[in-house]
């Protein structure tokens, strides 16, 4: 379950929230009672995410670069058809 606290209260005890968070408590920060944020713990599946996402980035790196096309102007982009 996620508890709401204010954003100036989440300033003011960050460390304490911090430390909530890190023992599996999650919570939603509101300003003007508004929800802005939520802060969760990380999981596993954001380490999964985020190993797929450097795989992804690698292999688009070792792709080989496109032929060049030259170059447009900002009047070639925008000419009517």
């Amino acid at each position: 379950m996620s508890a709401a606290i204010t954003a100036a209260d989440a300033n003011r005890y960050f460390s304490k929230l911090l430390r909530e968070v890190q023992n599996g408590r999650s919570c939603v920060i509101t300003s003007h009672g508004r929800p802005v944020a939520k802060l969760v713990p990380v999981t596993s599946t954001d380490s999964l995410r985020d190993a797929a996402r450097a795989a992804l980035l690698a292999r688009l790196n070792a792709q080989p670069d496109a032929a060049p096309i030259g170059g447009w102007t900002r009047d070639e982009l925008y000419e009517d058809a």
